[in-house]
Parts: structure tokens; C-alpha cells; sequence
């Protein structure tokens, strides 16, 4: 019993499901960028202070630009991942809708700062620890999560 045990957990560990992370952390990075690129458009169009709708525009052009970089590395993965709003953007999609003026300022700097907090952390996670394809696509992604979260608090202040 011990042994078929063991070996199927020898099977489990060498199978393809076993690399799971670099599939998340993809299917992760996609949502993120469309959902970012989507959270910017309503920001640069909705926003109350120039400031909040020229972040809205970064937001717009740069998850925009990084989108078909997350998407190659998954097609060089054999990963179909389709470009969907993640369920939390999406929530917050629907909040911002309802708000305006300076609610709206503040619940756009409370939300992507703790969005780019989260994101920093598992991108720098990937980054020490992911494959090669998924540990490159996260350092190279790093410095445009720095950036929006840095202006994210600047919009707090």
C-alpha cells in the first residue's frame, strides 16, 4: 500500500498539472493588465482632478502594452488565457460607476494602491521563484507596478 502510495506521488509531482503557479501567475498577469487597461479608460475619463486621469491614461497605456507580452509567454506555454476582467476589477468597475467627483479620486488611490501592493508581492514572488519565461516577464513588469502604485499614493496625498 506504502508503495502505491509513493509512486503516485512520484506520478503527480512529474505530471504537467504540477506546474500550476506559472499557469495562475500567467492566468493572473492576464486579467491584470486587461483589467487594468479597462479601470484606466473609466479613470481617464472620469476622474475629477487632472492628476487621477493622466494616472487613469498610464494605467490605460502601459497594462495595454504589457498585455500581449503576458499573453506570448502563455501561447509559448500552451496556455489559452482569455483576456476577462479579474472578478475583483470587475466589482470595482461597478463601484467606480456609481461614484464621482472626489469619491471617486479617493476610491481609485484606495483601490490601486492596495491592487498594486498585492501585485508587487506576487510579482516579485515570480519573479525569485517562477521558470525562466514567468521569473523575466515579472522583473521586466516590476518597474511599471512601482510606478503606479507611486502615483497612486501621490493621488492620496
Amino acid at each position: 500500500m506504502l508503495r502505491t502510495i509513493l509512486f503516485a506521488s512520484a506520478i503527480f509531482v512529474a505530471t504537467p498539472a504540477f506546474a500550476a503557479p506559472s499557469a495562475h501567475f500567467l492566468k493572473d498577469a492576464v486579467e491584470g493588465d486587461y483589467s487594468e487597461s479597462t479601470l484606466g479608460k473609466l479613470i481617464q475619463a472620469h476622474g475629477a482632478s487632472a492628476q487621477v486621469r493622466d494616472f487613469g491614461a498610464a494605467l490605460n497605456r502601459d497594462h495595454s502594452a504589457a498585455l500581449p507580452k503576458a499573453q506570448a509567454v502563455a501561447a509559448r506555454e500552451h496556455l489559452h488565457i482569455r483576456a476577462t476582467m479579474a472578478p475583483e476589477a470587475r466589482d470595482e468597475l461597478y463601484r467606480l460607476k456609481r461614484l464621482s467627483g472626489a469619491h471617486f479620486d479617493r476610491e481609485v488611490a484606495r483601490y490601486m494602491i492596495d491592487d498594486h501592493k498585492k501585485d508587487i508581492a506576487e510579482f516579485k514572488e515570480q519573479a525569485r521563484t517562477g521558470d525562466k519565461a514567468t521569473a523575466a516577464l515579472a522583473t521586466a513588469t516590476l518597474p511599471t507596478l512601482r510606478k503606479h502604485l507611486a502615483m497612486a499614493e501621490a493621488i492620496r496625498r
